[in-house]
């Protein structure tokens, strides 16, 4: 009996995206197979380190090292506060330096072209170049430069990939969205700013789109900002609760699904 591809769609939202981790956990404990992942921003960079073979409890412990002074190699704000060079070797690294096309789960990458606005997946080529792209937010990181584009944060364009991973032959699509605003947000810093600005217009531009995932799975994250690392158990915590009341409407899914 043919069984569906399943695809997983992991969205933008800044440190919120370590939600992710949870769902991901979710979906292994309870033996979901997930066959191919497409990112956008901290989703990218959490579906290169899950494709390129890490396990959920590897990933927790480097999400709990890691602080905004791990990659914060400031610049001359011409074009953004941050060259972006040190979570591009963080990446490199964690993907053994992999291509794209070699990791072990096939996985698409969304950054925008700055100059055009068109969205580009990347499935081959350089994991760490496509997700220092990914992660481009702007004003925050200085643009990535790529075969001749300039390009910035995949949620510019894309904040929940489910039309990626569709494209990459998924028969059904998990998502999960994490850029839910903080109510309380209180602006300390310049990229708590940002951060909150490109929250407020994903979300408001969200309720004009259908995302037509299959499962959309949305961990309740209101009180964690998109600027820090610091509640980094409890966004897990909340992913895999959000995931784990799906887990029922995920196989109802598969089973009904005809090939």
């Amino acid at each position: 009996m043919a069984k569906p591809t399943i695809g997983l769609a992991l969205g933008s939202g800044g440190a919120r995206g370590i939600a992710h981790l949870g769902v991901l956990s979710s979906l292994h404990k309870h033996q979901i197979p997930i066959d191919m992942i497409a990112g956008s921003s901290m989703g990218a960079l959490v579906g290169s380190f899950y494709a390129a073979g890490h396990d959920v409890a590897t990933m927790k412990k480097v999400a709990k090292a890691f602080k905004r002074r791990l990659y914060a190699d400031y610049t001359m704000p011409k074009l953004g506060f941050l060259k972006g060079d040190r979570i591009r070797q963080l990446v490199h690294a964690y993907t053994f330096g992999k291509p794209i096309e070699e990791l072990r789960i096939p996985l698409g990458i969304v950054a925008c072209d700055l100059q055009t606005g068109e969205k580009l997946v990347f499935t081959k080529g350089s994991v760490s170049e496509a997700v220092r792209a990914s992660i481009s937010i702007p004003g925050v990181f200085v643009p990535q430069k790529m075969n001749g584009r300039i390009l910035v944060d995949g949620a510019v364009v894309d904040r929940i990939p489910v039309s990626a991973v569709k494209d990459m032959g998924a028969d059904i699509v998990i998502a999960s969205d994490v850029s839910r605003v903080k109510k309380t947000e209180k602006a300390a810093h310049i990229f708590d700013v940002i951060m909150q600005s490109m929250d407020i217009l994903q979300n408001e531009l969200v309720r004009h789109q259908t995302i037509a995932a299959d499962v959309m799975i949305r961990p309740s994250l209101e009180s964690f900002s998109s600027s820090s690392f610091a509640n980094i158990d409890h966004m897990i915590t909340a992913g895999e609760e959000a995931a784990d009341r799906m887990i029922g409407r995920i196989k109802q899914e598969i089973e009904n699904w005809e090939g």
